[in-house]
């Protein structure tokens, strides 16, 4: 595992668990976005969930390399859906740009840490 691999995950880790924390207690900032994007906020409870058992499974990547490419589809996959999301209502970019920042981000993490896929 390289330095910027570790760092990268180590960022990733907090922006997720507080993401995901602060999408499940409700932060007025997340209901505001979910309102926006037409999304009922049962599903921002469940967005929370995916994020931090995400976060966990970064967390477990420090200790077995594979985890953090399994990690990394699941958030790669929430992010996309997430870009999705904002374009779908005609978000401007301002809006759009950190589901697009934290996709590029998790695309990275786990194309550096792709050959522990297979274990």
């Amino acid at each position: 595992m390289t330095i910027l691999s570790i760092v990268l995950q180590s960022l990733l880790i907090l922006y997720y668990a507080f993401s995901g924390g602060a999408k499940i207690s409700g932060a007025k900032y997340w209901v505001d976005i979910f309102k926006n994007l037409e999304i009922p906020q049962w599903f921002r409870v469940v967005t929370g969930i995916v994020q931090l058992v995400g976060a966990a499974a970064l967390i477990m990547g420090y200790w077995y390399d594979w985890m953090i490419v399994w990690a990394g589809i699941w958030l790669g996959i929430t992010m996309l859906l997430a870009c999705l999301a904002h374009l779908r209502v005609k978000d401007p970019i301002n809006k759009t740009a950190p589901a697009i920042v934290f996709a590029v981000l998790i695309i990275i993490l786990t194309a550096i840490n792709s050959d522990g896929l297979f274990f």
